[in-house]
């Protein structure tokens, strides 16, 4: 893989923003877009337990999808504030993500503001947190709605791995999917690089690495791939906001409601079949491209 730093700023206005990052579809960390948010002092794990530690959650193991494994499918469910008593104890590889805590919590709303001198669009029913102990993965993927994201890192450090959307042959995107095949786990460790000699177009997979460390923002062009590994135990807030094209907002409605219902009728009815019937479209593009041929994108 061809891995450089993300650029980070701080004091960076909105106008540089737009016509260096947002209108190119370039990521960026901006070290300091949530300095003035009261969530950046207020939000612990204590805080969130005496809020929402009731309410039930669905966790995430390390464990890529098969198969027979439905998007988006949680491992198991349990309380939040049982979840939030296990991280703190220790190291523990299971996540939560898209948890909607604000809904069952609306104060917490008041505690960051909308970056709308940034990007507008921002879909503000969705908020989302994403909580991960030390060891947890989330694995290869783009976000499946086609949204920009901001992604505010409050406690613990997180290591990202990122790709554009049109490096999805080279890591080996399954079709009717928003994964990858391959398994990046710990690639940041010789010892735990992709399988090379498996998935050979990964080498020429162009991308970015960086540690987003508390107070971080991520901008995340739409369509981004990218792999997080919790180096320690934390937390962290995704911001979305559609694209302003209707042609990325049809991606995303298309995405949603047909790709992945396909997917999943699939999945239901002929699992073993479908899974290798992509697995073959996989490897033949991987070899296109490997071969400097053109590929016509779909699903």
């Amino acid at each position: 893989m061809l891995l450089r730093p993300l650029d980070v700023h701080s004091g960076l206005s909105p106008e540089l923003f737009r016509k260096n990052y947002y209108a190119r579809g370039v990521p960026v960390i901006i070290k300091d877009l949530s300095r003035s948010w009261p969530a950046l002092n207020k939000w612990n794990w204590d805080y969130f337990k005496s809020v929402v530690g009731d309410k039930e959650v669905g966790v995430y193991n390390n464990v890529k999808s098969d198969a027979y494994t439905p998007i988006n499918k949680a491992d198991g469910y349990m309380k939040f504030g049982d979840y939030l008593d296990m991280v703190k104890a220790g190291p523990v590889e299971l996540r939560i993500f898209l948890f909607n805590i604000f809904q069952h919590a609306p104060q917490l709303i008041d505690d960051f503001t909308w970056p709308e001198a940034y990007m507008k669009g921002f879909v503000k029913g969705y908020p989302m947190l994403f909580t991960g102990g030390a060891g947890s993965i989330t694995h290869m993927h783009f976000d499946i709605d086609m949204s920009h994201i901001l992604h505010t890192q409050f406690g613990g450090r997180k290591r990202v791995l990122m790709f554009p959307y049109q490096e999805q042959y080279k890591l080996y995107r399954k079709p009717f999917e928003v994964l990858s095949m391959a398994d990046f786990s710990n690639y940041y460790h010789d010892n735990h690089a992709p399988d090379y000699a498996k998935f050979p177009a990964l080498k020429l997979a162009e991308g970015y690495d960086h540690i987003l460390e508390p107070g971080d923002t991520l901008f995340m062009p739409a369509g981004y791939w990218h792999h997080m590994e919790y180096l320690e135990s934390g937390f962290a807030m995704s911001l979305r906001a559609m694209q302003p094209g209707i042609a990325g907002k049809l991606k995303g409605v298309w995405n949603l409601f047909g790709m992945r219902s396909i997917d999943t009728l699939m999945k239901k009815t002929a699992p073993v079949w479908w899974y290798e019937t992509k697995k073959k479209r996989v490897y033949k593009n991987a070899a296109r491209v490997l071969a400097g041929q053109q590929i016509q994108a779909t699903a």
